[in-house]
């Protein structure tokens, strides 16, 4: 099964940029988009809905403004908007999750705080909520696949320069804390460091220089084995992120 996923930058000009003609060659079972910026209404075009798939997408309700979006090959058992925080800061990112027998995916658009006019105290409490989510989650018998921008990295190989982003958004002390407990105490795997241990892949380039790599498929723990290649794509750009590709070797999805 191969899974596509992709923080767009605004889903019209990633689309101009060639996204659905590359997304054509690919044989994804899954793709995963974030960063839409679109309301669903303006989606009603052919492109975005290409052939094969089911299409699902999930808008903030303000035009330009995030929003997270997954096609699929097969038809899911049920859908999930949100992530229902009971402090509702999980509106000021995105997530829509489709569900399978024993597999559910979804696609994550995190509160980024990257500049002044997004609050690092949204970010901080949105991840709190979501540890505390996925702790309960990891209960269930059930398989997850979680894609999407997290606007943060975990390590200094995650960063290009890491000396020159100490103390910035994105690579905070406790930004990678937190990475740290989904990955060592929560039981998840970074599905690209299965196969990928080495430093230098980035996948958010803002410009030359300051790549950091936080676009991830995070999956529960059994899951770890299943990866077979993980890459990101670099030929062409289709927006400040690169689509991060994975393989996995699981057959009864559905």
């Amino acid at each position: 099964m191969r899974i596509i996923s992709l923080s767009v930058d605004g889903i019209h000009q990633a689309a101009q940029r060639g996204l659905y003609d590359w997304l054509a060659t690919q044989d994804a079972d899954v793709i995963c988009l974030q960063d839409l910026r679109a309301l669903e209404p303006e989606l009603d075009h052919d492109i975005f809905h290409p052939d094969g798939y089911f299409a699902y997408f999930f808008d903030s309700g303000v035009k330009h403004y995030n929003g997270v979006a997954i096609y699929t090959r097969h038809q899911p058992k049920a859908l999930i908007y949100g992530l229902g925080f009971s402090s509702g800061v999980d509106m000021e990112g995105r997530y829509l999750q489709i569900d399978y027998e024993n597999y559910s995916i979804g696609s994550l658009l995190a509160p980024a705080a990257f500049n002044e006019m997004e609050s690092m105290d949204v970010k901080v409490q949105f991840f709190d909520d979501y540890q505390v989510l996925l702790h309960k989650v990891t209960r269930k018998r059930r398989h997850f696949i979680l894609c999407g921008n997290w606007a943060m990295a975990q390590t200094k190989k995650d960063v290009e320069n890491w000396q020159d982003n100490v103390g910035r958004p994105g690579f905070l002390g406790h930004e990678q804390q937190w990475m740290n407990q989904l990955f060592k105490q929560l039981g998840y795997s970074d599905a690209f460091r299965q196969v990928v241990p080495d430093s230098g892949e980035y996948s958010w380039i803002p410009e030359p220089g300051k790549g950091m790599r936080i676009d991830y498929q995070v999956v529960s723990q059994k899951l770890a084995r299943s990866v077979e290649n993980a890459a990101f794509y670099k030929t062409k750009r289709f927006s400040s992120h690169l689509p991060l590709i994975v393989d996995y070797d699981i057959e009864d999805l559905v």
